[in-house]
């Protein structure tokens, strides 16, 4: 799954770690999603939605290889 937390971080202005903060997770876990190392939960999505002032469907974009 594809994301664009990074991109809408620096919209924002904001590190990882206050992101991570506002989330309430880790760092490591942001900087998990960033990388596509972590798909998060529904509950920690919509979070991040919330924060950023978008829809979901906004930060994560389904790949093909998703539906496997």
């Amino acid at each position: 799954m594809k994301n664009s937390i990074k991109v809408e971080r620096a919209k924002k202005n904001i590190t990882q770690a206050e992101l991570a903060q506002m989330a309430k997770v880790s760092r490591q876990t942001i900087n998990a999603m960033e990388l596509g190392k972590y798909v998060p939960s529904t509950v920690l999505a919509l979070k991040l939605a919330q924060i950023f002032e978008v829809e979901v469907a906004q930060i994560f974009i389904l790949e093909d290889s998703d539906w496997n």
